[in-house]
């Protein structure tokens, strides 16, 4: 089938919105930056008006923020943001691990142990010192969580949570370290709690590893 240029143009801007969310989730567009729109066409390859468009989906999400006639800006990073997306994502995740545990079925348990064994090999990579897998650490880190609840039966559920999930992780990407061996006991005493259906050791662990990630991005000092 061929696609008419709306498709194209569709597909295009789908592709910018990735890599400018993307961007600002990893760093490479700083916290507070503004968005120049001409510099920003050339290096995502659209035009002006799919730039807005974009950028205006962005502020929905709180990554980006509208400025009025002035533009727009990567939403600053703050030690109260931090803590109000950790509670935010404590409050959705613990809520969507009872949905999952409860319906969760084969299927579920076999995509929660080829994630974590995923998860497991990068960590172990990781804690002998190659720090060239964090990119492919930070993917598996989601695809593992995401398991965890992917059988809670809720689009919404699990679509907010992703948004959440990637704006806290973007702090842990600005402090620029791995929380080490103490975050990869975590995943594996999730692993094992999943497994046994522990709802509420898994709620408890998950409180606990959330509130040890953000006290880990504050002590890294590049958050104020």
């Amino acid at each position: 089938m061929v696609k008419s240029e709306r498709d194209n143009a569709e597909t295009v801007g789908e592709i910018a919105f990735r890599q400018i969310r993307q961007d600002i989730i990893s760093g490479a567009l700083a916290p507070g930056s503004r968005i120049k729109l001409e510099q920003a066409k050339e290096r995502y390859s659209v035009s002006v008006s799919t730039l807005r468009e974009i950028l205006s989906r962005l502020t929905a999400e709180n990554l980006i923020v509208a400025e009025g006639q002035r533009g727009f800006q990567v939403s600053p990073a703050s030690r109260r943001e931090l803590l109000e997306l950790a509670d935010l994502r404590m409050l959705l995740e613990c809520h969507a691990i009872g949905l999952s545990f409860a319906a969760g079925d084969l299927d579920w348990e076999a995509r929660i142990v080829a994630a974590h064994h995923k998860l497991s090999a990068i960590e172990r990579q990781l804690l002998e010192g190659d720090a060239s897998r964090t990119v492919d650490w930070v993917r598996y880190d989601w695809e593992f969580h995401q398991a965890l609840v992917s059988a809670c039966n809720s689009e919404a559920l699990m679509a907010t949570l992703s948004s959440v999930f990637d704006r806290f992780l973007r702090y842990h990407l600005l402090a620029e370290s791995f929380r080490g061996k103490p975050v990869v006991d975590d995943h594996r005493l999730l692993f094992e709690l999943a497994m046994k259906r522990d709802v509420e050791g898994a709620r408890e662990m998950l409180t606990r590893h959330v509130r040890n990630g953000a006290e880990h991005v504050l002590k890294s000092g590049r958050i104020r």
